[in-house]
């Protein structure tokens, strides 16, 4: 791989996927720094801006870190994954912020494919431009569908229903976030999209973890969504993060 233009790092560790689908999965989590919303619930605020270095951790899953400073090659870049992939891991997580704004950044680590781990990435899903161009060399999808309601009421259902499209020429599932703040018209809204692209397209519901005084939904409200959700798509799951329970990375 040639070295390319550098990217602005925020952390590399090994740990276990704590949301959606591959929940308990062991990842490489590979955390760039820039997002272009904000979210009220959001739990990785320090992903928002660069930071003179990143941390890497050394040993899978030890907790022992160094400071590295940035910005980062991509050469360095895939070196530091494939180091910490040299223990079995199911995936390398590409996340965020939004990885999408760097799409060179999943093109450069698409070459840990070559060493049999899948490339997940994990993305607010409101970019599909930046999809297209590198949807052959990513795995899995992880797309989140950003609800009015936890945005301050700016909405993406355009760009949600370009990018899911998108993201169905491969492996993807949908996940959004439950407030106390989310209404009836934005779950439809969501399974109707979902399921105009394909029924089978699984969609997780994942309470949220409260912070910055963003409250749970009832739980008899969840229940309620995920029978609606049901009657239109095929699989629909309840989630919450479990990496928050356990108190891990």
């Amino acid at each position: 791989m040639q070295d390319q233009a550098p990217v602005n790092l925020i952390e590399i560790f090994s740990s276990i996927q704590g949301e959606g689908l591959y929940v308990g999965c062991r990842q490489v989590f590979v955390r760039l720094a820039g997002c272009n919303i904000s979210c009220r619930y959001c739990d990785t605020q320090e992903s928002f801006f660069s930071s003179e270095s990143a941390r890497i951790e050394t040993m899978p899953g030890e907790r022992k870190f160094r400071q590295i400073a940035n910005p980062v090659s991509f050469d360095s870049l895939f070196e530091f994954v494939n180091t910490l992939c040299r223990s079995p891991h199911h995936s390398v997580s590409l996340t965020g912020g939004e990885p999408l704004l760097n799409p060179a950044a999943v093109r450069a680590l698409s070459e840990i494919r070559r060493c049999g781990v899948k490339l997940f990435l994990e993305t607010n899903g409101t970019l599909p431009l930046a999809l297209s161009g590198v949807i052959d060399f990513v795995d899995i999808v992880s797309m989140d569908i950003k609800l009015p309601s936890a945005i301050r009421g700016k909405d993406f259902w355009r760009e949600h229903a370009d990018f899911l499209q998108i993201a169905s020429q491969t492996e993807v599932y949908v996940k959004t976030v439950l407030t106390g703040d989310t209404t009836e018209e934005e779950i439809c809204q969501t399974v109707e999209l979902v399921a105009a692209v394909d029924r089978d397209i699984p969609l997780v519901l994942q309470p949220v973890t409260p912070l910055h005084g963003v409250q749970a939904a009832p739980s008899e409200k969840i229940l309620h969504w995920q029978s609606l959700a049901l009657n239109k798509l095929s699989m629909v799951r309840v989630i919450p993060q479990t990496h928050k329970l356990l108190g891990i990375l």
